[in-house]
């Protein structure tokens, strides 16, 4: 080969391995170190499994209840709405009082209002409940059979016909006999004047659900009604809510309230017990027959279901048919005093 050929090539195989030799490396991706961070993990929140319950609630407590449970007898006559401390009641017991007239029955143990009332006369039944709970009983004013066993001593308790003025006021927004109250400081001074222990001895109770889901038995219920006479003013609705799962009451077409409040009263059980009635005088004064036992309704969780009520040793309690007691939903419960005649079935309808 000629010389300078021989040179040209040799250049050229020099700057080939030259170019070759400065091309930059590719760089390959780094691989990602990925650091393992420890969590903590939150403890979990320990529940606390409160040992005692209210007897008329079912609301778990971390004390026992010392407290006497106090029964008042409320004016339930239109003029007397919205009443005060309704709200507030454990149990409202309502019942037939004269003519077509109902009246309340409040039961305080949880929370004693600021007010109650508008307050009105007792009955021998009233008193009947009242002994059955071991309540310090209010009323003011009483029928003659109601004045005889007061006077005997049936029940601790006070009357506005002895302290008008002084434990019981007068308000001046509403005309008498819808204007008489006691306040919550004035119940528990009113006892210590008459000298009646607070102290809850007896230990009465209703048994209540510790799970609630055990409660959907029975036909859908989301309404019941009760209807005592022609006259709507005491006829009352229950309508279920099944985001709060209580009932809202109305009555006369008017949602119940209380006064003190303005809140809604909420129920978690509507009871029925059928009762034998009469008229005892010309007035229109009725007697209540509690001392047996009779059929009931019971509406819980928008389910109604029928059962039995019995007096137990004055207690007036909810049983099944096998006789064991009803269990009540946690919460306040409102329970209505039926007639026999025209019985359960004429005077309370329900529907979905």
């Amino acid at each position: 080969m000629d010389i300078k050929l021989k040179l040209l090539a040799s250049l050229c195989a020099v700057f080939i391995v030259a170019g070759c030799g400065n091309k930059p490396e590719e760089k390959q991706p780094e691989e990602e170190v990925v650091e393992e961070v420890e969590v903590e993990e939150e403890p979990e929140e320990e529940v606390v499994e409160l040992p005692f319950t209210m007897p008329f609630t079912g609301e778990a407590i971390a004390e026992e209840i010392e407290q006497r449970p106090i029964l008042a007898t409320i004016n339930n006559h239109p003029a007397a709405r919205p009443q005060s401390g309704l709200a507030s009641a454990d149990v409202v017991y309502e019942m037939l009082a004269e003519g077509d007239v109902t009246r309340l029955l409040a039961l305080y143990q949880s929370t004693i209002p600021e007010q109650i009332g508008p307050i009105r006369s007792a009955r021998s039944y009233f008193i009947d409940i009242a002994k059955g709970l071991d309540a310090f009983y209010i009323a003011h004013g009483y029928s003659p059979e109601a004045k005889s066993m007061l006077a005997n001593g049936v029940v601790s308790n006070i009357n506005g016909m002895h302290y008008d003025g002084t434990y019981f006021k007068r308000s001046s927004e509403r005309q008498a006999p819808h204007n008489s109250y006691i306040s919550g400081e004035n119940v528990l001074a009113g006892a210590e004047k008459v000298g009646a222990s607070m102290n809850y001895s007896k230990k009465v109770f209703y048994t209540f659900y510790r799970n609630e889901d055990s409660v959907k038995i029975g036909v859908r219920a989301n309404e019941a009604m009760v209807r005592y006479s022609q006259n709507s003013s005491f006829n009352s609705t229950y309508v279920y809510d099944e985001g709060t799962e209580q009932y809202k009451r109305f009555s006369a077409n008017t949602v119940t309230t209380d006064y003190l409040t303005g809140e809604e009263i909420q129920l978690s059980n509507i009871l029925f017990f059928e009762m034998p009635h009469r008229v005892i005088d010309s007035v229109g004064r009725r007697d209540i027959d509690i001392s047996a036992e009779g059929n009931a309704y019971i509406f819980q969780q928008g389910m109604m279901r029928e059962i039995k009520w019995k007096n137990s040793d004055g207690l007036l309690v909810p049983i099944e048919e096998d006789g064991s007691e009803v269990k009540l939903v946690q919460g306040r419960s409102w329970i209505h005093f039926v007639p026999t005649t025209p019985g359960l079935a004429s005077a309370v309808t329900y529907s979905e």
